[in-house]
């Protein structure tokens, strides 16, 4: 079939639902400059930190969030949300879209609804088990849904018949050479060169635990010559780490380049999150996984595959503690040969094609 004219693109509230999204505007646009690509979003939603700065056209629309339940009854239920899919409605007409691609979150619903009705392609990227509530409600509207990981058909019956086709990934991060990278990031943080490099992300929220264990393992660390890139989220208080280490412990409350990060360090420790599993895992970047306990889950199910191909470790968050980092990350970031067979079996279970593999499921969906 012919390029593609015009494409929305639907998804915000969180990262997980917005950095994919953004990986695949760049990918329309890589492939097609002149496509036109507008986002939903709505006023409250991290999307309008992100995609602006990126140079998409973001709408806003009002989006609700909805039950935990999901059945039909949701489309007659409440009448905002017809409000919100009529406001989606309008964005569609007005830019002609050829086709809707959601990410979840709640404003993904009213782009469902809206394509839905106009009878326009909708396609769906899941990256959890289960699926958020606004997939799932999605689901019921379209059957060309793609999943970013090849556990997740046989664990969800709602994607047993998904396409996987893998994350998409922003470019800096798909592309790169660890390896080649790794002394200039380090200098960029103003590590040495020839220290093995620990880098801890817990993410924004819920890094706590995380950030206690390592910052407390602070001096045993820095004695063993292991030296510490630390990010601690933007919402959580600063760590407490001694000033006179002998090597460089750096702490950072938010990084947007996380390829940095990854080309920085040689063993990773963080959550489970369905982005970190996807972009440590498509770069090779050995990973200590501390799901987040108070959800369904899903952060452990992200990590468990790529951890039993080799490629990480899996801790619970009540095991995470600073006699455990001395325990278990010192010996392990202290042996090159175990890092490198993790590095290798990581990159292994990776993929850094999910943006193209994406792209030609939507072209799919459309010819359909």
């Amino acid at each position: 079939m012919g390029p593609l004219r015009s494409v929305v693109l639907a998804g915000g509230g969180t990262g997980g639902h917005i950095y994919p999204l953004l990986a695949f505007a760049d990918c329309l646009r890589r492939h097609d400059p002149s496509v036109r690509i507008t986002c939903l979003g709505t006023p409250r939603g991290l999307e309008n930190e992100l995609i602006p700065p990126q140079g998409y056209d973001l709408r806003l629309i009002p989006a609700y969030q909805l039950p935990r339940s999901v059945n039909m009854n949701l489309m007659r239920t409440p009448d905002r949300m017809w409000k919100a899919a009529r406001a989606a409605g309008k964005v569609i007409d007005e830019v002609r879209a050829d086709v809707v691609v959601g990410f979840g979150g709640y404003v993904s619903v009213p782009g469902y609804l809206a394509a839905w009705r106009r009878e326009l392609p909708i396609v769906i990227h899941e990256v959890n088990v289960p699926p958020g509530v606004a997939n799932r409600l999605g689901m019921k509207f379209t059957k060309q849904v793609a999943v970013g990981f090849p556990h997740q058909p046989a664990q969800a019956e709602s994607l047993r018949d998904a396409r996987v086709v893998g994350v998409p990934l922003r470019r800096a991060i798909a592309g790169l050479d660890r390896a080649a990278q790794r002394e200039p990031a380090r200098a960029h943080f103003g590590l040495r060169p020839d220290l093995p490099t620990l880098f801890v992300a817990g993410g924004s929220q819920g890094a706590r635990t995380i950030n206690l264990a390592v910052s407390g393992a602070a001096r045993q660390l820095a004695a063993a010559g292991v030296q510490v890139l630390h990010v601690i989220g933007a919402r959580n208080e600063p760590v407490v780490v001694p000033d006179d280490l002998p090597v460089p412990y750096v702490t950072l409350p938010y990084l947007s380049e996380m390829e940095l990060g990854y080309a920085a360090a040689d063993l990773m420790l963080g959550r489970g999150g369905a982005m970190t599993c996807a972009e440590v895992a498509a770069v090779g970047l050995p990973t200590i996984y501390v799901p987040y306990p108070h959800s369904n889950q899903e952060q452990r199910r992200n990590a468990l595959p790529v951890v039993e191909a080799g490629g990480g470790l899996l801790v619970d968050d009540t095991e995470m503690s600073s006699g455990w980092v001395e325990q278990t990350v010192l010996p392990l970031i202290r042996d090159p040969q175990r890092l490198a067979a993790m590095s290798s079996a990581a990159a292994g279970y990776g993929r850094r094609d999910g943006d193209e593999a994406l792209l030609d499921f939507v072209y799919e969906a459309v010819a359909r």
